[in-house]
C-alpha cells in the first residue's frame, strides 16, 4: 500500500490539527459524471498541517469493526476513506448503497458514494472523517456512538419507514424506476402510463371508498358478518355506562376499541372486568380524533394468539403470529432491568430493517404487570417468562413468528375470499385463533379487523421463522419484468427545438394516438404542446415522467446539466450524441440492455446496436437527423405493438 502525498491543498473546514480535509459537497439525486445512481460527491485532500499515520494503521483500527475491509489493498488514503464510507453508510442496517469511485485531481481527489438520503450521506461522511482524525492523533473514537443518531436520521426521512423502504429496496433490485414526489408526498413506480403511485402499502389504482370502509370497523364488521364469515359479538356505546352495560351483557373478557382507526390505536383486549373497562375505554376515547363522535366498540375477546393473514392482489401470501412483548427472569434482575437488557440486543436495534422494535414502558404495561401481581421493580425467577402487554403491538417491543407454512387451506381461502370483496391491491386480516395450522370452521376463530395498508416487514423479516418476499409480491401485481415499468427514452446530448419537434412529428406520423414528452434546454413539449419551462431542469423531466399518458420520453441532457443537476433517471433505448464532451459521454455508459448509441464526431457516424459497431461518414450535404431518425423505429417493440 502506497503513501499519498499531495500539495497545494487547501483548507475549507479542515481544523489545524486535521490531517485531513473535505469539502465541495454536492447531492446528485440519479446519475451523475461519478457513479450510475445517485451519489454524494465531495472533495478529499490532505491539509499538510499534520501528519496522518500510514494506511495500513487507518486499516488495522478500521477492521476491528469492519474485518472484511482488512482484505482489500488501499492505494491512498482516498481510496481507503470511501470505501469506508460506503461501509458505514449501510448503518448496521444492511442498506443498499455500495457503490462508491474516487478520480485523482490536481490537488484533491473526488470522492462519490451512492446515496438515498442526503443528511444522512452527509453525517455519515463527517462521522468517518472524525474517525480519521481520532486515529491521526491516536485518539480513542467510537464510531458506534454515532450510529443511532444516523440511524433515526434515514428513518425518518421520507426512505426509512419500513414498509417504504422494504419496496423501495426491492425495486432498485428488480430494476423498477422508483422515485419521490416531494410535493404529493408519494412514491413512483415507474414512467408514464406504465406508472403506479402510492405510500408504503396503498396505491393509486386502490379504492379509496373501499380503503376508508376498512377503518369503519362497526360497519366493516357488519359486512363481514353479512357474509357468513366469523366475527365477535358485540355493540357500539357512546359512554362508559354504555360500555359497562355492553360488557355484561356479552360476556367479559371483551375487547374495546374505536369505531374510527387503524394501527392497532387505542385497542384494548382481554378486559377482565369493570374497572380494567374504565381505562380501555378511556384509551380507546383518546384514540378519536377531536371532530369525529365517541363512537366505541366492545365486542368478545377471544382466547387465542393474534395472526395477520396478508393477501396481495385477492391472493393469500403470508401470515404472521404476534406475541406481546416478554422478558425471561434470571432471578436477579428486575423487570425494568431485564427490559433494558433486551432492548439492547441487536434485533432490538429499532431501524428500519431490524425485526423488532424497542420494548416500550407506559402507562398500560404498568397496568397489565399490576394484574399479575408485578411491578417494573420486581423480581422475576429464572426462565420464566412474564408478558408485558395484553396487545401484541410490534411497535411497542412485540414479537413477530412467520406461520406462513402452516395455514390451513380453509383459512387461506377465507383470507383470499374476504380479500376479493375490496380493491385493494393489499389486505391484512387480523384475527384470534389458537392455531392457524386448524381450520376456522373448527375452533373459536375471531376475525378482529382488516387493514387497507398493512405493514410488511413483519413478513419479510420476522423474529422468528423464515422470510417472506412480500414486497416482491406487491410489485409483481404491477410489473412483471423491469422493462414492464419503462416507456422508450430517447436521450440526445444537443437538439434544438426545431430539430426537437421534427423528432415529434415523425414518430406521431406513426403513432398518432401516442403521447409524446419531450425537453431540450429552450422548452418544454407535450406532442408540439408547448408547455412551462422549469428553471430547475429535472422537474421538467420528473413531471413528464409522471404524467401517465406518456408513451415516450426525449430528452436532451447539455455538460452544464449533467454537472450541475445530473440525470433524473437512468438508462435510454436511444442515446444520440452529437460532438460529445467527455462528461456527455456519460449518456453513453448508461444505457439499456440491446439499446442503440448514435454518436457523431466531425463527419464520422457510429452506430453501437445489439453489440454490433458500425461505422461511416456523413456524406457532406446528409444531416445527422436523417442517421437517427432511422433508428428511433428500432429502438422498442413499443414502435410495433401498442401494449
Amino acid at each position: 500500500m502506497s503513501r499519498e502525498i499531495m500539495t497545494d491543498a487547501v483548507r475549507v473546514n479542515a481544523r489545524k490539527t486535521d490531517a485531513f480535509d473535505i469539502f465541495n459537497f454536492k447531492h446528485y439525486m440519479g446519475p451523475n459524471p461519478y457513479l450510475q445512481t445517485g451519489a454524494l460527491i465531495f472533495d478529499f485532500a490532505l491539509t499538510e498541517s499534520a501528519q496522518p499515520p500510514a494506511i495500513s494503521d487507518y486499516v488495522s483500527i478500521i477492521g476491528d469493526r469492519y474485518p472484511h475491509l482488512r482484505d482489500e489493498t488501499y492505494e491512498s488514503y482516498a481510496q481507503l476513506f470511501a470505501r469506508t464510507v460506503s461501509e458505514v453508510g449501510k448503518l448496521d442496517m444492511g442498506l443498499h448503497l455500495k457503490h462508491w469511485s474516487i478520480k485523482q485531481l490536481p490537488a484533491c481527489t473526488k470522492i462519490a458514494v451512492e446515496s438515498l438520503h442526503a443528511r444522512t450521506s452527509r453525517a455519515v461522511v463527517y462521522s468517518v472523517w472524525d474517525w480519521f482524525e481520532a486515529i491521526a492523533q491516536g485518539k480513542d473514537f467510537r464510531i458506534d456512538d454515532q450510529f443511532k443518531a444516523m440511524q433515526d436520521q434515514f428513518r425518518y426521512s421520507v426512505y426509512g419507514g419500513p414498509t417504504v423502504y422494504a419496496l423501495w429496496r426491492t425495486a432498485y433490485e428488480k430494476g423498477i424506476p422508483v422515485f419521490y414526489l416531494w410535493d404529493e408526498g408519494l412514491v413512483q413506480y415507474g414512467y408514464g402510463r406504465k406508472q403506479i403511485r402510492g405510500i408504503a402499502t396503498t396505491f393509486d389504482c386502490d379504492s379509496h371508498l373501499d380503503s376508508d370502509f376498512t377503518t369503519r370497523k362497526d360497519d366493516c364488521k357488519a359486512f363481514l358478518g353479512t357474509l357468513g364469515f366469523p366475527v365477535p359479538k358485540g355493540d357500539i356505546v357512546a359512554s362508559l355506562e354504555d360500555a359497562r352495560a355492553a360488557a355484561r351483557e356479552i360476556g367479559y373478557p371483551v375487547a374495546v376499541k374505536p369505531v374510527v382507526g387503524h394501527k392497532g390505536i387505542g385497542v384494548t383486549a382481554d378486559v377482565q372486568d369493570s374497572e380494567e373497562l374504565k381505562y380501555a375505554f378511556s384509551r380507546a376515547v383518546n384514540a378519536i380524533p377531536k371532530e369525529q363522535p365517541v363512537r366505541i366498540i366492545v365486542e368478545k375477546s377471544y382466547k387465542g394468539s393474534d395472526f395477520r393473514m396478508l393477501c396481495v392482489n385477492g391472493r393469500f401470501v403470508a401470515a404472521t403470529e404476534r406475541r406481546a412483548a416478554s422478558v425471561v427472569g434470571d432471578g436477579h434482575s428486575t423487570i425494568a432491568e431485564l427490559i433494558e437488557q433486551e432492548n439492547r440486543k441487536p434485533d432490538r436495534i429499532d431501524t428500519p430493517t431490524s425485526p423488532m422494535g424497542k420494548i416500550q414502558c407506559d402507562e398500560a404495561m404498568e397496568m397489565y404487570l399490576e394484574e399479575q401481581g408485578l411491578g417494573l421493580d420486581s423480581v422475576i425467577e429464572s426462565d420464566r417468562t412474564v408478558y408485558l402487554r395484553k396487545v401484541a403491538n410490534l411497535s411497542a417491543g412485540g414479537l413477530s413468528i412467520d406461520k406462513t407454512s402452516t395455514v390451513h387451506p380453509d383459512n387461506i381461502i377465507l383470507a383470499q375470499d374476504i380479500a376479493q370483496h375490496f380493491r385493494l391491491t393489499c389486505l391484512g386480516i387480523d384475527v384470534i385463533a389458537q392455531d392457524l395450522s386448524k381450520s376456522w370452521k373448527d375452533g373459536e376463530f375471531g376475525i378482529i379487523e382488516i387493514n387497507a395498508a398493512p405493514g410488511i416487514y413483519m413478513h419479510l423479516r420476522p423474529a422468528v421463522g423464515d422470510s417472506v418476499d412480500v414486497p416482491s409480491h406487491i410489485l409483481e401485481t404491477f410489473f412483471d419484468s423491469a422493462e414492464k415499468a419503462r416507456i422508450p427514452f430517447i436521450t440526445f446530448n444537443r437538439i434544438s427545438v426545431q430539430e426537437l419537434q421534427e423528432v415529434i412529428d415523425d414518430i406521431l406520423m406513426q403513432h398518432p394516438d401516442w403521447t409524446i414528452g419531450a425537453v431540450c434546454r429552450d422548452g418544454v413539449f407535450v406532442n408540439r404542446s408547448q408547455k412551462n419551462l422549469n428553471k430547475d431542469y429535472n422537474s421538467n423531466v420528473q413531471n413528464l415522467l409522471r404524467n401517465p399518458q406518456l408513451d415516450l420520453l426525449i430528452v436532451e441532457y447539455t455538460e452544464d446539466v449533467l454537472e450541475a443537476d445530473g440525470m433524473f433517471y437512468y438508462g435510454s433505448n436511444l442515446v444520440i450524441l452529437d460532438n460529445p464532451t467527455e462528461t456527455e459521454m456519460m449518456l453513453a455508459r448508461d444505457i439499456l440492455h440491446d439499446s442503440t448509441v448514435v454518436i457523431k464526431e466531425g463527419d464520422t457516424i457510429s452506430i453501437r446496436s445489439h453489440g454490433l459497431l458500425e461505422q461511416y461518414q456523413l456524406g457532406s450535404a446528409e444531416p445527422f437527423s436523417r442517421v437517427y431518425l432511422k433508428e428511433i423505429p428500432k429502438i422498442s417493440p413499443e414502435f410495433e405493438v401498442r401494449h
